[in-house]
């Protein structure tokens, strides 16, 4: 970046020099460039916005200090004119300066200002009438005489030029000065009064800040003064309990948000997103970067839109460059420079500066597709970039499925994506708003794949985006790997102008989609029954196949929050508990014979017993288990490891057996897709049905229920009730990156003699039949573990020793 365009307090040094210029009436500028020069004329202009006329003198080659005023020689050369650095921050009195000049008659005044340190500028000695005798460039300390130096700002006659040699480096204090004086030339040197500070290293550059904010230089602030030394500029968004100890400034339609902590001499760019929990002192941030939750940043330099993910460090005297990407939970040493354009990857510790490496993701799919934080980590680019790498893995000419929630979000991210995908030669069938289910079942029926994008549950400022199979299942590791390597070398296919996608809506969606359902889903004795139930479709997507589905069904149904609420496209745990308990209250008060409730995009299902308590999920699942594996008395079921082995009782009871799977959907879903399967559940409300589908669906779960509750004539709590109960108990523990594999080496170890099933992570098995599993979080810096005991007691004894010992391997 060229130096005169670096903020101070949210303004390029440049800016804050033409507009001293303009405060004493120097209107008419002409600015030499040569390093970006273009970066430098696409920001002022003309100088209209500043309300001065700016024009440029480009320099093919360095022509030095003096060389490059002589090429501006045209525009200067019929009037007293003045030479002050662009990179140079000041508020000296330039009125003054040139009345001094005008009195003294000389042919150059050179601007002189007393510093404590004169090293690193040139010296100047003046006698008593103000005359120079002396000029010393850099000196070293025995050449020390004076702390006067040359600012670099002179006021001169035209007459100058005839010293300069045009078209060659030529520099005043080192070549011309020097040839005047000897010729007994008249050169002035005028002290000024006031603040100026030359922005050449980190520590000016972060003095400067500091500088500006305690008021010891005059300049221009935008913004309110909203508490003393605590500058808010326009639009920005402060919550009330965010922790502000100025002198700080805060840039325009930055967002703060509650528990952000931002202290003494921190400037904050505009568009800046600063999360909970984020600490920030004497950090200078630029536009458009996003701090993460709980990150710390020191006395550093944040080139504009970087992102610094959660929990993330960064130490003293440290410079991250324009664009780069810093891991969550990584620290960076000071002093260490990272170039523009870099990713460090989440939980290293860097301490030597990252120069060459190029950006890259690691891993571009998480365990949701590709999942961020929107117009953060997933922007429109991207999601361009990715239906366009997608696209490149198909044949020209097919067809694929997109969806989405009701998110804003989703919906302007599915527009990015429709057109990447017809710009590469594919024909696009877009279902609009549907529930998941929908969106993977609709895909199977003739089309190459599909991508469906959603908020991320739980989180409502990032987002999904799902890609399928032909299968509407998820991608399987190969196909991501294709599609991460295709990306990564951004090798995308393009369509010639004849060859582009079409678009089509399908209509009839839902029916269609309710017609395979009741068709593949036994429904017998439902309508004879005469049950009662209540639907809470939590004001989501599942909503939307409710009214086709329930009519068909002739089951007495209670629909509440059906509707559509654009600003919730997910919710809080705390929300799905809160409307849990109030679809209990409704249940027994209609005396129904249970309840349901969806998750926004239809994919996961909860119940409520008859007399309104609620039914954990993973208790759900031995409930659902149950009634199955009861009326089909043979066949497997897929469970993932974590859940309890009463599972393996209950199955076994009804003469089913159970096929252990990993964490992954996935893998229950390849499971599920196999003949003799009869059910699948993940033990968080997700159900597979295999006789309509091999993914989690909450509609078929519902349908399937109600057919087995209608037959069996049990209510769910007699269900409950005959179950042994369960005693498993989780528990989550950070875990860096960097200690990840050492973590699982130690837990391995630990387990000496026991038996070891690494069917996911490890899951160590005591002789008493208690067991334990440990498993590393693909996709954050965390460990899982379970343990399961006869009682709560001796589970949390058997989660503790091994937590410890998790613990003790990230010491």
């Amino acid at each position: 970046m060229p130096k005169p365009l670096l903020p101070v307090a949210n303004r390029p040094i440049m800016e804050h020099v033409l507009r001293l210029l303009k405060r004493h009436g120097l209107n008419e500028t002409v600015v030499t460039v040569q390093f970006l020069a273009s970066l430098v004329k696409n920001y002022f202009g003309d100088g209209e916005e500043l309300g001065m006329e700016l024009t440029y003198a480009n320099e093919e080659k360095p022509l030095g200090t003096a060389g490059s005023v002589k090429n501006a020689e045209e525009a200067l050369k019929d009037d007293t004119f003045l030479v002050i650095s662009g990179d140079a921050l000041t508020d000296f009195d330039l009125t003054d300066l040139i009345a001094f000049h005008k009195e003294k008659g000389g042919l150059v005044t050179v601007c002189l200002t007393r510093v404590p340190n004169p090293l690193e500028f040139g010296i100047t000695i003046v006698d008593e009438a103000g005359q120079v005798e002396r000029f010393l460039e850099k000196p070293t300390w025995g050449q020390v005489f004076s702390d006067t130096v040359n600012t670099g700002i002179y006021v001169m006659e035209p007459e100058v030029f005839d010293y300069v040699q045009a078209d060659t480096s030529v520099d005043w204090s080192g070549d011309v000065f020097p040839q005047l004086m000897k010729e007994g030339k008249p050169i002035f040197g005028y002290i000024a009064e006031g603040y100026w500070e030359d922005v050449g290293t980190h520590e000016s550059y972060v003095k400067a800040q500091a500088d500006v904010l305690e008021r010891k230089v005059d300049v221009e602030l935008d913004g309110f003064e909203i508490s003393p030394g605590v500058w808010v500029a326009e639009g920005a968004e402060v919550h009330p309990d965010a922790v502000l100890r100025g002198p700080l400034y805060i840039g325009d339609y930055a967002k703060i948000e509650a528990g952000a902590e931002i202290r003494e001499h921190s400037v904050v760019g505009s568009n800046v997103v600063v999360k909970s929990g984020a600490f920030l002192h004497r950090a200078v941030v630029h536009d458009n970067v996003y701090i993460g939750d709980h990150s710390n940043l020191r006395g550093c330099v944040i080139g504009k839109n970087t992102d610094i993910m959660r929990a993330a460090r960064i130490e003293d005297g440290a410079v991250i460059g324009d664009e780069c990407l810093v891991g969550e939970e990584s620290i960076i040493q000071g002093n260490v420079r990272v170039y523009p354009f870099k990713t460090i990857e989440a939980g290293a510790f860097v301490n030597t500066s990252v120069i060459w490496e190029s950006r890259g993701q690691a891993h571009l799919f998480g365990a949701r597709g590709v999942s961020g934080i929107l117009n953060v980590e997933i922007t429109p680019e991207l999601a361009v970039r990715l239906a366009g790498a997608y696209a490149t893995t198909l044949k020209k000419g097919a067809t694929v499925t997109t969806a989405r929630d009701h998110s804003r979000g989703a919906r302007a991210l599915k527009r990015a994506v429709i057109s990447a995908l017809q710009a590469s030669a594919i024909d696009v069938r877009d279902l609009e708003n549907v529930p998941l289910p929908v969106a993977r079942q609709q895909t199977a029926r003739g089309s190459a794949g599909g991508i469906m994008i959603r908020t991320s549950p739980g989180v409502p400022d990032s987002v999904d985006i799902m890609f399928f199979d032909e299968r509407g299942a998820d991608l399987s590791q190969a196909s991501q790997r294709k599609l991460d390597r295709v990306y990564a070398r951004q090798e995308y296919r393009r369509a010639f102008p004849g060859e582009i996608g079409d678009l089509h809506f399908p209509s009839s969606v839902f029916d269609s989609y309710t017609g395979s359902l009741l068709r593949n889903v036994d429904t017998a004795g439902i309508a004879d029954a005469g049950l009662k139930v209540v639907v809470d479709a939590s004001n989501g997507s599942a909503g939307l196949v409710l009214p086709s589905l329930l009519g068909r069904l002739g089951v007495d149904a209670l629909t509440i929050n059906p509707g559509l609420d654009e600003s919730r496209p997910t919710e809080t745990a705390e929300a799905r508990r809160a409307g849990l308990v109030r679809l209990g209250e409704i249940v027994s008060s209609a005396r129904a014979a249970f309840g349901v409730r969806f998750d926004p995009v239809g994919e996961r299902l909860s119940l409520v017993d008859e007399r309104g308590r609620i039914i954990e999920d993973d208790r759900a699942l031995l409930v659902m288990l149950d009634l199955v594996a009861a009326e089909r008395r043979s066949g497997r079921v897929a469970l993932p490891v974590t859940t309890t082995r009463v599972a393996e009782q209950v199955a076994a009871y009804h003469g089913t057996q159970v096929e252990w799977t990993t964490t992954s959907p996935d893998d229950l879903t390849r499971v599920g897709r196999e003949d003799t399967t009869i059910f699948g559940g993940d033990g968080r409300g997700g159900f597979i049905i295999p006789e309509f589908s091999s993914v989690f669906d909450g509609a078929a779960a519902f349908v399937r229920l109600i057919g087995l509750v209608a037959r069996t004539q049990l209510t769910l709590s007699q269900i409950d009730a005959r179950i042994p109960r369960a005693h498993v108990l989780r528990r989550d523990l950070a875990t860096p990156w960097a200690v990840k594999g050492l973590v699982m080496r130690r837990v391995v170890e630990a387990a000496g003699e026991r038996s070891v099933d690494t069917t996911d992570g490890v899951r160590v098995v005591e002789t008493d039949g208690r067991w334990v599993m440990v498993l590393p979080d693909p996709s954050e810096a965390v460990t899982h573990l379970w343990a399961e005991g006869p009682d709560d007691a001796s589970a949390q004894a058997l989660l503790d020793e091994w937590a410890a010992i998790v613990d003790s391997a990230g010491d």
